[in-house]
């Protein structure tokens, strides 16, 4: 029994995702894999539409233990994964906010940043690397961002979410060299889904163009329209919502 998995399916793209994925019909189980299942209106919602296909998840990616544990009970409803998509992501939370100035840098802000946008996509591959198929067609998908591009970076800012962007970046990079030498169709990339309508984003939408803010709904399809269109060689490569390439 083959499976997609969704870390961070609470939120908005990772439930949008979670919906798109079951609506498709393509794999027998979608794991929806969050901190805590019970408590999202959108994935209890969806249960009660497909209660024999999703499967909810209580994780916590910055957590060894609990991803070993949640790694065990996915093995216990399915064969393999051929898809894994790493949705989760801290941009601001409380006293953590986006740096204007290397004056506001903090260093357990940067830290919390590290732990949650760049070890614990780390630590999601670790906990599940066992369970990508070794043979079919495998996506492990990380979603990153432009502005975690060194490439890209124009306008400075933004410390502690640009690095551990970048830090992720990187590792998906490793990630994807790595796992291709036991995993025959493996393509592993980072992607970025635009500026999507979500609590991530809403505190610094305001100059952003109607036509380019997404909702979660079409940001879910169009990151899945990328993921489709990949071929072998896509593997290590960092992607936008619309399939043009990001610089590293």
């Amino acid at each position: 029994m083959s499976a997609a998995l969704v870390v961070g399916a609470s939120g908005g793209i990772g439930s949008a995702l979670t919906a798109e994925l079951l609506a498709r019909d393509e794999h027998e189980v979608v794991v929806a894999a969050c901190r805590e299942p019970a408590a999202s209106d959108a994935l209890r919602a969806l249960g009660r539409v497909h209660p024999e296909r999703l499967l909810p998840l209580a994780l916590d990616l910055t957590d060894p233990a609990s991803l070993a544990d949640a790694a065990a009970r996915v093995a216990q409803r399915v064969d393999t994964l051929t898809m894994l998509i790493n949705c989760a992501g801290v941009l601001h939370a409380g006293a953590l906010q986006p740096e204007r100035r290397l004056s506001e840098v903090d260093a357990a802000a940067l830290v919390e940043s590290f732990r949650v946008n760049a070890i614990g996509p780390l630590l999601v591959a670790q906990a599940f690397a066992p369970l990508l198929d070794r043979e079919a067609r495998t996506v492990l998908a990380n979603l990153s961002a432009r502005v975690g591009s060194l490439g890209d970076n124009r306008l400075g800012g933004w410390y502690a979410y640009r690095a551990s962007k970048a830090a992720q970046n990187m590792f998906t990079r490793n990630l994807a060299i790595e796992l291709a030498r036991r995993h025959r169709g493996l393509i592993c990339v980072a992607l970025h889904p635009g500026t999507v309508d979500t609590a991530l984003s809403r505190p610094f939408q305001a100059r952003v163009p109607p036509e380019r803010l997404f909702t979660p709904a079409r940001a879910a399809s169009q990151l899945l329209a990328v993921i489709d269109a990949l071929a072998p060689h896509d593997n290590g490569g960092f992607f936008a919502w619309d399939g043009s390439p990001v610089p590293w």
